[in-house]
């Protein structure tokens, strides 16, 4: 018989090993093709990022891709590529990796935080408006969980205010918007390949756009400002080996080994992408109607690839806090995490000038959520236990 005490309270675990929230896939395709690699000729800028950046591009419909270091790298080169500077503003959410605002501070700019939306956890629209100035230079959208942000009316905002959209895609790659696949919608679309990811390289990035324009300014950027393009140049060719710096880039290149290891997990994308669904069903399912909880709520137009599940407490109706739910969760050896600490509550922002307050919704749900596990090899005996847990805890402290 199940032990209903809390493990945290000297009862039963609900399993003897620990599950985390959130683990890499890599199978022997990907290990091949990364050993191809390293008994190749190139290590980096050789042919598999053609290929890989061909591959985004067919998967997702844009136009234009440039992979790079780290999802990081891709937000700073597309605030970069969009003239962002000193005196601008770039509204995004709190609800975020610090990444999606440190970039308009890359750039000189300040991050204006808009609040979320109650029930999806993405950055409203409604907000947005609110926040936007003379000096908003554009707008960082994150689609948080993977869930797309409201890109229909995010867009709308964009052109009538003449500013520019980034999707933070960090989390979506996978994800589609009324039926387009996320990645050439918005005028900058970024993603990640950190190994919590959907698809994993161990890190790396990418930046896609429709624009000819930016897309030459993106790939300008990504290489120390450097370029051999007779078209971008100020002055004429000296030889088949010159080449000029024409602005101030970085070194945010990805190497081959990357890039293969990407393109292979990008030929299971499908494959991971109907397994987070089938998990976050199951726990939609188990928590729609248990008391205590709150399950996260989807927009019509997002066919969503869930990077993150997100529980909300209701912790009107329970006798103890996130952090003690969280701990007793471990206890039973369900390890979480928490995403995310609103930005401007870390202590740089605050010395920054952002204060506690602005943007209350956000504030409230840090305050009583946390991720559990969700990645692709999770069995259905896993997802039974992180199930089970909550179950437990729930019962048990209920008000």
């Amino acid at each position: 018989m199940q032990d209903n005490k809390p493990a945290i309270l000297g009862g039963t675990p609900v399993r003897t090993s620990k599950l985390y929230y959130g683990h890499q896939y890599i199978d022997d395709n990907d290990i091949q093709a990364v050993v191809d690699v390293l008994k190749s000729d190139y290590l980096t800028c050789g042919p598999k990022i053609t290929e890989l950046e061909k591959k985004l591009c067919d998967y997702t419909g844009a136009k234009h891709a440039a992979v790079v270091s780290n999802g990081t790298a891709a937000l700073h080169i597309a605030c970069q590529a969009l003239g962002i500077g000193p005196g601008d503003q770039v509204i995004t959410t709190p609800i975020t990796f610090a990444a999606s605002a440190n970039c308009a501070l890359y750039c000189g700019a300040e991050p204006v935080f808009a609040d979320i939306d109650e029930a999806t956890y993405n950055i409203d629209p409604k907000s947005v408006l609110e926040k936007i100035t003379d000096k908003t230079k554009a707008i960082v959208a994150v689609d948080y969980t993977g869930q797309a942000v409201q890109l229909r009316e995010l867009l709308s905002i964009c052109r009538e205010k003449g500013i520019y959209l980034i999707e933070d895609g960090a989390h979506s790659l996978g994800t589609s918007y009324d039926g387009k696949k996320v990645g050439g919608i918005a005028d900058i679309t970024t993603f990640s390949f950190h190994p919590v990811k959907t698809i994993t390289g161990g890190e790396g990035g990418a930046v896609l756009t429709n624009d000819d324009q930016l897309a030459k300014r993106i790939e300008l950027y990504r290489s120390h400002g450097i370029t051999r393009d007779t078209s971008l140049m100020e002055r004429e060719s000296e030889g088949g080996w010159y080449y000029e710096q024409v602005g101030l880039g970085m070194n945010y290149r990805m190497t081959d080994i990357q890039a293969a290891l990407i393109s292979s997990q990008l030929d299971k994308l499908d494959m991971f992408s109907a397994r987070r669904k089938s998990i976050v069903n199951k726990y939609n399912q188990a928590f729609a109607d248990m008391p205590g909880v709150i399950v996260q709520q989807e927009i019509p137009e997002s066919d969503t690839t869930r990077h993150l599940y997100i529980l909300r407490l209701d912790l009107n109706k329970l006798s103890i806090d996130r952090k003690q739910f969280f701990d007793a969760m471990a206890a039973e050896n369900i390890c979480c995490n928490v995403h995310y600490i609103p930005v401007y509550r870390h202590p740089y922002y605050e010395k920054l000038g952002y204060k506690k307050g602005l943007c209350p919704k956000a504030e409230a749900l840090y305050e009583s959520m946390m991720s559990l596990p969700l990645y692709y090899s999770l069995s259905d005996s896993d997802v039974d236990d992180v199930i089970a847990a909550v179950k437990k805890l729930v019962t048990y402290y209920k008000k």
